[in-house]
C-alpha cells in the first residue's frame, strides 16, 4: 500500500506502480468519487478502448411480449 501527501493546492501524485499496473497517460483523465469515507480516481478509456468488450454477450434475455 502506497501513502501520497496532499499539496497545498490538493494535489496528489498517483504511485509509479499504480499508473503501470493501470496503464495512465499524462494528459489521461480519471472521474473522481467519493465513497463513504475515501476518494476513489476511475480512469475514463477512450470509446476507441471499449470497441468489442461485449463481444460474445448472451443476448437472449425473456422479454414481454411489448417489449420486443
Amino acid at each position: 500500500m502506497s501513502v501520497v501527501t496532499v499539496s497545498r493546492k490538493f494535489q496528489v501524485v498517483i504511485p509509479q506502480e499504480i499508473r503501470k499496473a493501470l496503464g495512465l497517460e499524462p494528459g489521461q483523465k480519471v472521474q473522481a468519487l467519493q465513497y463513504l469515507d475515501r476518494v476513489e480516481f476511475i480512469p475514463i478509456k477512450p470509446l476507441k478502448a471499449l470497441r468489442g468488450f461485449l463481444k460474445g454477450i448472451d443476448t437472449s434475455v425473456p422479454r414481454d411480449r411489448d417489449r420486443v
